[in-house]
């Protein structure tokens, strides 16, 4: 499941070619910023509610709307139809496709996302494919970088395997849901149509169609009245 075809549809998006020739997804990542700076260009035909920053060799599609104080540093592609909400910030290197969603305080850096993809509150998406209708519940955030040093490592049939990265958050398939609050490790893989609970804290592989549950345990106690 570590290949561009079976982890996303590569019809969902204008920038196949980024996964020409890759073995695995993830060695999309290291072709972002040069595709950018050969695609990359200054032409904005979006609408803006309010004041934003578009910086430099950002293209902007037909149909979007970029709120009051988003940050679009460049360079950057964002598609046709997506919302790129209050206060979102893109940092360098991020392309976006058709009909997304960047919301409120989301903050994006050399990720791509798909068709239809929705990132829309208090997300943090660093060095990370994310598939077409994956979704991220609030305050989800994908960690990219290690504590330790060397590069992300990840298990390819049963033997770990150097990605040659040493920023690598996530690659999330097609269809996949991770839910409010969750924590996904540098170097996880997320397969189609995959759900993740809230509150979990992923690291690995997960497969496609797969379910990860929250098993925290709650206590529940009669309400007393209180005494005056």
């Amino acid at each position: 499941m570590f290949s561009p075809s079976e982890l996303f549809d590569l019809r969902q998006t204008e920038h196949a070619s980024l996964f020409d020739d890759c073995q695995y997804a993830w060695e999309a990542l290291k072709k972002i910023t040069p595709y950018l700076k050969a695609h990359a260009r200054s032409e904005l035909k979006n609408s803006c509610l309010g004041r934003a920053f578009i910086g430099e060799n950002v293209f902007i599609g037909e149909g979007t709307v970029v709120e009051d104080g988003a940050m679009i540093k460049g360079p950057a592609i964002i598609g046709r139809n997506c919302q790129i909400r209050h206060n979102a910030y893109l940092r360098e290197d991020v392309i976006v496709g058709d009909g997304c969603v960047v919301g409120n305080a989301c903050e994006l850096k050399h990720v791509v996302l798909f068709n239809q993809c929705s990132v829309p509150h208090f997300n943090y998406v660093g060095d990370s494919i994310l598939g077409h209708k994956a979704h991220l519940g609030a305050g989800v955030k994908i960690s990219n970088v290690k504590l330790t040093a060397g590069n992300i490592m990840v298990e390819v049939e049963g033997l770990p395997h150097d990605t040659g990265l040493r920023k690598f958050g996530a690659l999330i398939g097609d269809g996949a849901d991770v839910g409010c609050n969750a924590v996904l490790s540098p170097g996880s893989i997320i397969g189609r149509n995959s759900v993740l609970y809230p509150n979990v804290h992923w690291r690995s592989i997960l497969p496609d169609n797969m379910i990860v549950k929250n098993q925290a345990a709650f206590e529940v106690v009669n309400r007393r009245p209180r005494t005056t």
